[in-house]
């Protein structure tokens, strides 16, 4: 499970099995990181019928700060969107799998019943394959074919409920500011767009322009103010990333900048809130 598409064409093939899908679902999970859940859109939610019930998971929610998570939630829930934050490494809530079962249809004439069919969607590196795994099981095997969907549809057997397997779409022609703080969140590898220390001066100045910056003190007893190159050759210095002649490997140092907030080590922060504009038009 947790296939990604890239690439034009795969993409376009990944769409069409999606809107294939389509009819035979009672339910979608879109799972977007709750640091950025306006980022981590996914760029496929068109392709689904507008009667179709949607449902937001907000995954990685240990990471993100609870209050603006909090924000995020009431923010869906006014807009007739369910939101649930969810730190995906405990698995998938009882509660969660809980209301997936109450979608299953049945006739009270016939009281006939078939378990939901839900599919997960989202963007690459989001928690779409845990949340999948949580859902039906690390060992879970296929069902087959579900009358009706396309043969390249797998479907999986979870409580109360089938769930399809789905590629991740990242869309190669949205904006580069996009993919570029994608990366910060690890949705994105940093080294196919560029080098990890311009990722980390423009984050490091991303964080400081919106007062984020204070978890560089925590992690590693460091200023956190200054001009980025300065902050990384502090983080440099501390983690002992030298190179010959006591030069700070700024590509190492900046890689640790990056990994330490993807990871959750700079602290529980959250990038954007709701009504916000994009946090990547701030980029150059």
């Amino acid at each position: 499970m947790g296939r990604t598409v890239w690439f034009p064409g795969h993409m376009a093939k990944g769409k069409r099995q999606l809107d294939a899908l389509s009819s035979a679902l009672d339910l979608l999970l879109e799972v977007r990181d709750a640091r950025a859940p306006s980022l981590t859109a996914s760029p496929v939610m068109d392709l689904f019928p507008r009667s179709l019930p949607i449902w937001t998971i907000l995954s990685k929610s240990d990471l993100a700060d609870p209050r603006i998570t909090a924000e995020w939630e009431r923010y869906f829930k006014e807009r007739g969107r369910v939101a649930w934050a969810i730190d995906l490494k405990k698995g998938a809530p009882k509660a969660l799998k809980k209301a997936i079962a109450g979608m299953c249809p049945s006739s009270s004439a016939k009281m006939v019943y078939r378990e939901a069919r839900i599919a997960v969607v989202g963007t690459p590196n989001v928690g779409k394959s845990m949340l999948l795994n949580g859902l039906v099981g690390r060992k879970a095997a296929s069902v087959g074919g579900v009358p009706g969907v396309t043969k390249g549809v797998a479907w999986f057997k979870g409580e109360g409920c089938l769930v399809a397997d789905s590629p991740g779409i990242l869309d190669p022609r949205s904006d580069a500011r996009a993919h570029r703080m994608l990366s910060w969140i690890a949705s994105t590898r940093a080294q196919v767009i560029g080098s990890w220390a311009n990722h980390a001066y423009e984050c490091i100045a991303f964080l400081q322009r919106h007062d984020l910056i204070s978890g560089m003190a925590k992690a590693w007893g460091i200023d956190g103010g200054g001009d980025p190159p300065d902050v990384v050759e502090r983080v440099g210095r501390r983690l002992g990333r030298l190179l010959p002649g006591g030069i700070v490997d700024a590509e190492s140092s900046g890689k640790a900048v990056i990994e330490a907030l993807a990871t959750g080590k700079l602290g529980r922060l959250s990038l954007e809130r709701p009504g916000d504009p994009p946090p990547w038009n701030e980029l150059e």
